[in-house]
């Protein structure tokens, strides 16, 4: 290697301080992000150490690495890191990541990464000035990836809210009974005096789309009062619903050689946005295998079904799933994004609905009977024409995400050990924005 990176340990650059015991933290309400050992964990009012600064794993399986630009605190199952010479805190995050401390153990029966481990472990450190050119580089990709994971989340927000204020709130139909002088059911009468108090501040849909709906309600046996006309079935009526299974570990050829996804609840833990459209990251997943059959199609949507309930993704890809995912088929009634909005909107009735011992579970045989609503079709397709344009940039950014994340994990591993400079990764860089990457273009 020619360079003037200094050979060393990192016992003599970092110093692994223990976290702290804290309470309350998961449902706490302060400004600080609270660190476990396998990332955020909750908040707090008062910081642990200042910011920028790196957060390792100590305890448990997992043991992963966080990066905090702000001021943090950390709990007892992890550390956070003091540099002992001039470093840079970005370049020493991806540089911890490079090395694998994480992946340090102990030999005891609960994995751990202990700083005795970690201090004898070698290193190569470049001066300061090139830790920040490659921080520099690798953090630009970084804040392109949160960027579009946090327009994901903006996007996500906005099917959902629409889909709540059509069929959960029923705001078109509360504002059409407003104007008509209609009753309003009591059981509504408090959305509708929000409604009415917001006057001409109300956010209103096209006069076009108002005219779709009725100005009265009816009411029910299976689901209270809801729109005159509008219809009450079931999902297991109006949705195929399927489940999954584990293949047998005896045929090996049926992991290895497949060309699609298998995907569990905890593959879905690990997405970046609770609504993801790009389970084709497992393919290539550490872990996580190929299967050769049984796939279900592209805009399929999972939600699992137990460990815990309540886990939803949209497939872009042909996809297997084991036996912890119920899955629903999109068709050409119902979206992609009108059936995941229905199970978020409606989570609290699958969980009345989940039984079991050890855990709580689902079980197709449960979730078919929820009462689901069928509003007009002219309403529904609507619905699906308001949600198309936020169902394409979706993919969009997901899309960019990953292609940010690959070249990062690709010039990643080469900066740090020095088998490419800078010059040459922001070359990389460069055209990937070049060719649309981390725009937002598609």
């Amino acid at each position: 290697m020619e360079n003037n990176w200094r050979e060393s340990t990192w016992g003599k650059e970092i110093s692994l301080e223990y976290g702290k015991r804290l309470q309350g933290y998961k449902d706490g309400i302060g400004k600080y992000r609270v660190y476990g050992s396998n990332g955020p964990v909750g908040w707090t009012k008062e910081s642990l150490a200042p910011g920028p600064g790196v957060i390792l794993g100590r305890k448990g399986a997992n043991r992963g690495v966080e990066y905090s630009k702000e001021p943090f605190f950390v709990i007892d199952t992890a550390y956070y890191v003091k540099p002992k010479t001039e470093l840079d805190m970005r370049w020493l995050y991806y540089a911890i990541k490079h090395y694998d401390l994480g992946e340090i153990n102990d030999g005891s029966p609960i994995p751990s990464t202990t700083r005795a481990a970690v201090y004898v472990s070698k290193l190569q450190v470049p001066d300061i000035t090139e830790q920040k050119a490659i921080a520099h580089i690798l953090g630009s990709l970084d804040d392109k990836i949160e960027l579009n994971r946090r327009m994901n989340e903006t996007l996500e927000a906005m099917a959902q809210a629409l889909f709540k204020s059509w069929f959960v709130d029923f705001d078109p139909v509360i504002d059409n009974a407003l104007a008509a002088g209609n009753d309003i059911p009591e059981e509504l009468k408090e959305r509708a005096d929000i409604r009415e108090a917001l006057g001409d501040a109300r956010k209103p849909v096209t006069e076009e789309i108002q005219n779709l709906f009725p100005s009265e309600f009816e009411h029910t046996e299976e689901m209270g009062w809801i729109p005159k006309g509008w219809k009450v079935s079931t999902v297991g009526e109006e949705v195929e619903i399927v489940g999954g299974g584990t293949p047998s570990t005896k045929d090996e050829s049926y992991w290895t050689l497949g060309m699609h996804a298998f995907c569990t609840p905890k593959d879905m833990s690990t997405l970046p946005t609770k609504v993801l459209l790009n389970t084709e990251r497992l393919l290539t997943d550490k872990g996580v295998a190929k299967v050769s059959s049984g796939q279900l199609p592209s805009g399929t949507v999972l939600m699992s079904s137990r460990a815990p309930i309540g886990y939803l993704a949209i497939a872009d890809v042909p996809v297997t799933v084991n036996q912890g995912i119920i899955a629903m088929l999109k068709q050409e009634r119902f979206s992609e994004v009108f059936l995941l909005c229905w199970a978020s909107c409606n989570m609290d009735k699958i969980m009345a609905r989940a039984n079991g011992s050890t855990f709580l579970e689902i079980s197709k045989k449960n979730f078919r009977p929820i009462p689901f609503l069928l509003p007009d079709d002219d309403i529904r397709k609507a619905f699906n024409r308001q949600t198309d344009t936020i169902t394409k940039r979706l993919i969009s950014c997901t899309r960019n995400m990953k292609e940010l994340s690959a070249i990062r994990d690709t010039i990643l591993p080469q900066l740090l050990s020095g088998e490419i400079r800078v010059p040459e990764a922001e070359k990389l860089v460069e055209d990937l924005d070049r060719n649309g990457g981390g725009n937002g273009k598609s």
